[in-house]
């Protein structure tokens, strides 16, 4: 197969811990061509989705005293060529957040990818329709108790009723702008005006579950079929557990109640096209739902000596083979 990934700059990319290059090294151990382009290369031209694609060789990490080591010079790149995106059998859109315009322009691009020619993992219109904060928001009967609001007097009152809460933007990745809530704070209306950039902006607000400090866990969903998790637990003061923050990634097994969520949640990502997913569970809750570029394959491969990639790549083969 030949197989494109939309990245950020390969440069910027963590090898030890960017699922993306995981799943890249798995197609080539596989004997697949592995290209890859940025979102800003892409164009339209005669009506098709085409982009400036580099074949690119990886020198695999290897797993040294329990951590991920990459050799300095772990990618080799070829040539720049312009190329019809429709040549490729898939194409996965692993784009960092936040979705800006920019990125949604990008999907737009990717719509005209003719789907009986290639996959795009994950799909364009369910990228555009899954905002990874208020998709959760449909499953009423697994999310904690969260509002959605820009109006500082709806928080507050959440606030007040909840005593404490826990405050997300709505765009945002990596635990980045999220905020603990508690009533009676002296900066709180200071707090909700930055956040909502003075009430122009909305922003989730959900009840601060207190089985947070054991940790967060990401499940990673292939096809709405659970394959891994990781439990990601805050380190010293920090309440966040999202290892962009200093989180501490341990091994964890996914229970009865969260085989639960994801079965309740799978139909829906099965309709949107949405074939690689992480949700986020805290305490039997789910709280979100990412699409963009999920993480946690290089922690779950490490704790459990596993590959998801392996298993995400042979999944695409049968995929696209029947």
């Amino acid at each position: 197969m030949k197989l494109a990934f939309i990245i950020d700059p390969i440069a910027k990319l963590d090898p030890g811990h960017d699922s993306s290059v995981a799943m890249m090294e798995a197609a080539q151990i596989l004997g697949h061509q592995v290209w890859i382009t940025e979102a800003n290369q892409l164009s339209i031209i005669g009506g098709k989705a085409w982009g400036y694609l580099q074949a690119v060789d990886l020198k695999l990490v290897k797993l040294v005293d329990g951590h991920w080591q990459a050799e300095s010079d772990w990618y080799q790149l070829g040539n720049k060529l312009l190329t019809c995106l429709e040549e490729m059998d898939a194409v996965f859109m692993r784009t960092d957040p936040p979705v800006t315009v920019p990125y949604l322009y990008t999907t737009y691009i990717l719509d005209l990818i003719d789907r009986d020619r290639t996959l795009v993992v994950n799909s364009p219109q369910g990228l555009r329709t899954a905002n990874e904060k208020v998709y959760a928001l449909q499953f009423t009967s697994v999310i904690p108790e969260t509002i959605v609001s820009q109006d500082k007097s709806v928080i507050a009152q959440f606030v007040e009723e909840k005593q404490s809460a826990v405050l997300k933007p709505l765009g945002g990745k990596g635990g980045e702008g999220i905020l603990f809530l508690e009533a009676g704070d002296r900066n709180f209306n200071s707090l909700i005006e930055v956040s909502t950039y003075q009430g122009r902006e909305p922003v989730m607000v959900q009840e601060y579950l207190p089985a947070a400090k054991e940790g967060d866990k990401r499940i990673i969903l292939l096809d709405g079929e659970p394959i891994g998790a990781v439990n990601r637990i805050p380190s010293g003061t920090e309440f966040r557990g999202n290892m962009a923050v200093g989180g501490k990634a341990v091994k964890a097994d996914i229970t009865a109640r969260e085989q639960e969520i994801c079965a309740i949640v799978a139909p829906q990502l099965r309709a949107d096209n949405l074939y690689f997913v992480g949700i986020d569970v805290i305490g039997g809750y789910l709280t979100e739902v990412n699409v963009t570029s999920p993480t946690g394959i290089r922690e779950i491969d490490r704790l459990n000596n596993v590959s998801l990639g392996k298993q995400v790549i042979e999944w695409l083969e049968n995929t696209i083979s029947n």
